[in-house]
Order: C-alpha cells, then sequence, then structure tokens
C-alpha cells in the first residue's frame, strides 16, 4: 500500500538525557522533559518492586530485548508509512522472525485504517504543557485526524492498564495542535503483541488531558 502524504513542517528539536530523564529544547531555548519521562512516573515504584523482585541481571536482560524490539518494529512502521518498505518481506520471516511478524500485525492495521498522513516521528512541544517528544504517527484513522502511538507488548493490555498510553498521546494532540493550528481529538493505540495478533484501543484527548496535566505538576515537585 501506498500512503498518502501532506506532511507537515516541524521545527527539529535538540534532545538532552540526563539522569535517566530526556529533555527537549526548543526554539526559543526552553529546555522540556519528554513526554515519557513525565508519563514514567506512573510505573516508577512498580519498576523498581519488579527489578528488586527478579534480580538486577535478569531486569536488564528482559528490558534491553524489550527495547530492541521495541526499536525494530517502530523504525519498520516508520519506514513503511514513508512508503519506503513493503509489508510481509521474507528478509524478516526468515532472519527476525518475532521482528517481521509483530510488524506485519500493525502494518495490517494500518493498511485498514490510515488515511492522509500528516507527521510520521516528528518532533513537537507544547510551551502550555511544557513537554516535548517524538510523535509516531499523526493521521487520518477511519477518516479522523488522530495520533496514532505504535507498542509492542509479550502479552495483550487490557484497556485498564494503558492510562500512561492514553496520556501520552493526548499530549502529542495538544503540542501538535499547538503547533499546526490543526486539532486533533482522537488517539489510538495499536499494540503488536507477541504471539497474539494486533489490539487497538481508542480514545479521546480531552478524557486523559487533565491527568497528564496534574502528572506534569507533579515532575516539577519531585524533580
Amino acid at each position: 500500500m501506498k500512503f498518502k502524504h501532506e506532511l507537515v513542517e516541524l521545527f527539529q528539536l535538540k534532545t538532552v538525557t540526563g539522569n535517566s530523564k530526556r529533555f527537549y529544547e526548543t526554539p526559543e531555548g526552553d529546555r522540556y522533559p519528554s513526554v515519557t519521562t513525565i508519563t514514567g512516573l506512573l510505573s516508577r515504584e512498580a519498576i523498581q518492586a519488579w527489578r528488586l523482585r527478579v534480580g538486577e541481571e535478569a531486569a536488564n536482560k528482559i528490558t534491553k530485548a524489550a527495547t530492541t524490539r521495541g526499536t525494530k518494529v517502530h523504525k519498520l512502521a516508520e519506514l513503511y508509512l514513508r512508503n519506503e518498505l513493503v509489508s510481509q518481506s521474507s528478509l524478516f520471516e526468515e532472519e527476525m522472525p518475532l521482528i517481521g511478524e509483530m510488524f506485519n500485525q500493525l502494518a495490517e492495521e494500518l493498511d485498514k485504517h490510515v488515511g492522509t498522513v500528516k507527521a510520521i516521528e516528528a518532533p513537537l512541544y507544547s510551551n502550555a504543557l511544557r513537554v516535548g517528544g517524538t510523535v509516531d504517527l499523526v493521521a487520518e484513522w477511519d477518516g479522523v485526524l488522530s495520533v496514532i502511538d505504535f507498542k509492542t507488548s509479550s502479552k495483550p493490555k487490557r484497556v485498564d492498564w494503558i492510562d500512561a498510553y492514553f496520556m501520552q498521546s493526548a499530549a502529542y494532540a495538544v503540542m501538535f495542535e499547538e503547533r499546526t493550528q490543526m486539532p486533533v481529538s482522537q488517539v489510538v493505540i495499536a499494540i503488536a503483541v507477541e504471539k497474539h495478533g494486533p489490539q487497538v484501543f481508542y480514545g479521546k484527548r480531552e478524557d486523559y488531558i487533565e491527568q497528564f496535566k496534574d502528572l506534569r505538576a507533579k515532575f516539577d515537585i519531585i524533580d
């Protein structure tokens, strides 16, 4: 499938990492924490408890594998959306079977739902929210302009487990509108699930943005 592009022009932001936190520098010289740094506050205690339970060595191995898987699947999805890659490639099936399987899960959903594409792996920031980030995709999804966020998982998710994903996407929607004056009300979470099949969850920006604002205020207090 060949995707239709009407890509908006966005300023390339410089990123800085310190103390396991990522920051984005705006054209005006402000330095804002990344969206994922903010939403990471929700899982900080649970992750620390998990690392203690399984041990540092095992935790590092699992985290590295999950990060590598997610990065590779995201990159393939980006190339596919840029019309630089075809799905169902034998290369993935032979040399990276799990990565290929998970990418193809996302590709099938993109083929079914995505219309005109406005932004792919695009840098965004908001002076109102005081955050920055890189959005996976802003595009028409079933005809509705949406923020679409890609995730990978080793097991299926329940909708009440993924508030952080919705909050992250809601923040991207606000950032995109602030930068382009194009309102985005819908957020879509597309998850490739290992040895299972894709999951797609839908939400409204306004249902999650206040929670994100509360978390952003908490970051100022504890940082």
